[in-house]
């Protein structure tokens, strides 16, 4: 970015979704951005697989952040963006949704008077027992600039007394993520033959929250409804997470994963390939509630609560572990063709594919200030 000097934009993450999110914006803001990486999530079979492929640049990697508790991870990346910060001031800070990480970069932004931008501002579940919702009100009430997805991300932070000046609906970057990271047809074809699926005749299943995995009960219970949706000519596909597999295996449960089509956890554009082609996802995720609309898939979610409504009014129906899964998945299956068109025909409520560009406009703006006084 022509506007921004190098490395001026510090770009706080530490989780899959966030590289994915913020591929876009990181690659339109060019030498401006500095990467930062807290380690949330890292390893190098998914982690280092997604910088690569994403063809972002290497980040400034934090330490001792990953597999620690939630104040750990937080107080951790917190005292190191502190001291980068102080070595290396920002003209501004990015963060992105409602990870630990998120929360540490804003915090640290704060504390030093940085200006700080909050993409995929004003999401709420109402649900005080998800840790993210803390850590989104948290970062919420100290951004300078909100990046509200929707009109109803926006009228959440109304509702809670932001000051709308400091808001700016600008779509989610999840859109463009989709469309950029989406393999071309002839790639996607042979992805299917290669893991043996037929276009729309096979389910996508991902389970990773901690709210069902370190449930045993929740558990056998999705996986139990996972394995009786399997038949001959509809495999189950459920792309394994590391951390579920260690939960699965700890419960006992080894034997309900038999009837299934386990995979290796699976690359972000595979992903999208698979999901693109299934008659039907099941997952615990927040960003497959966004992508299946993108998509034009149905999606059961195994949640308690949701912060993406917008995806519920079509795309999506929200279930607890149980029977209820199997319910809502078998009355998504039987739409058949007919469903599945419908859906397709369907706009995002997510936005049009230029978040990024609108984000980077939004920098340009609150760092216009600090470039000029830095040159005067």
């Amino acid at each position: 970015m022509q506007s921004l000097p190098a490395r001026s934009v510090a770009v706080v993450l530490g989780t899959r979704p966030e590289l994915v999110k913020l591929t876009d914006l990181v690659r339109l803001l060019g030498p401006a951005a500095h990467l930062v990486h807290t380690g949330q999530h890292y390893d190098e079979e998914l982690s280092g697989r997604f910088l690569t492929e994403l063809g972002l640049p290497e980040p400034t990697f934090l330490t001792g952040v990953g597999g620690q508790p939630r104040a750990v991870q937080i107080s951790s990346a917190l005292a190191q963006l502190d001291d980068l910060f102080t070595a290396e001031p920002p003209l501004a800070v990015v963060v992105q949704g409602d990870t630990n990480a998120a929360l540490a970069g804003a915090l640290a932004a704060n504390a030093r008077g940085i200006p700080l931008l909050h993409v995929e501002a004003g999401l709420r579940s109402h649900d005080r027992n998800m840790p993210e919702e803390h850590n989104r009100v948290l970062i919420d009430s100290i951004a300078d600039v909100l990046c509200a997805a929707t009109e109803d991300n926006r009228a959440n932070l109304l509702a809670e007394g932001v000051d709308d000046a400091r808001i700016a609906v600008t779509g989610n970057t999840v859109v463009e993520a989709v469309h950029g990271q989406l393999p071309p047809a002839p790639e996607r074809a042979e992805l299917l033959r290669l893991h043996g699926l037929t276009a729309d005749s096979y389910v996508l299943a991902t389970i990773h929250r901690p709210e069902n995995t370190d449930s045993p009960d929740a558990l056998r219970a999705i996986f139990t409804e996972l394995a009786a949706l399997a038949t001959d000519g509809r495999p189950v596909v459920l792309p394994l997470h590391p951390r579920t597999r260690a939960r699965v295996e700890a419960a006992g449960l080894e034997h309900l994963l038999a009837g299934l089509t386990v995979t290796r956890p699976l690359g972000y554009g595979e992903f999208l390939a698979l999901a693109r082609h299934a008659a039907l996802l099941v997952s615990d995720s927040g960003g497959i509630q966004e992508e299946c609309t993108v998509l034009g898939r149905p999606l059961v979610v195994v949640r308690r609560s949701t912060e993406r409504p917008e995806a519920m009014a079509d795309f999506a129906d929200l279930v607890a572990p149980g029977r209820a899964i199997g319910e809502a998945a078998v009355r998504r299956l039987a739409e058949g063709p007919e469903g599945l068109t419908r859906l397709a025909a369907l706009p995002s409520p997510f936005g049009d594919g230029l978040a990024s560009d609108r984000i980077v406009a939004l920098l340009t703006a609150i760092t216009a200030p600090q470039q000029l006084a830095a040159a005067a």
